[in-house]
């Protein structure tokens, strides 16, 4: 199905997974409240500057983080060893269990740090 907002998205998510993502979904507008929300990549995102800075997904057995950037996870590294399973350019995460606001913080830094 092709989305045009992410209210579309998470509606058609069960729970926890809906929860947890728009819990992620309001820590990244009060993080960057200047962001635009957009679908990239036939995922909900939000775009700073023309850029998307992040993003998220809902899979059948974990949650991704997408940074859009694959620099950003490499450099975090060590403050993501909790989350195993990734890859370098997804942060995969439990269905129940929302990303700490303080490591959202970081992700989102290091990315609009490559942002001019």
């Amino acid at each position: 199905m092709a989305y045009t907002t992410i209210d579309e998205y998470l509606a058609t998510l069960d729970e926890p997974k809906r929860s947890t993502l728009q819990h992620l979904r309001e820590d990244i507008r009060a993080l960057v409240p200047e962001a635009e929300e957009c679908i990239s990549y036939a995922c909900p995102a939000f775009r700073v500057r023309g850029k998307v800075v992040a993003g998220f997904a809902a899979f059948s057995t974990h949650l991704s983080y997408l940074p859009h950037s694959g620099s950003v996870l490499p450099a975090l590294a060590e403050e993501l060893k909790a989350y195993p399973g990734g890859t370098k350019s997804a942060l995969h995460f439990p269905v129940d269990t929302p990303l700490p606001r303080k490591l959202v913080r970081k992700l989102i830094t290091a990315r609009l740090a490559q942002i001019p």
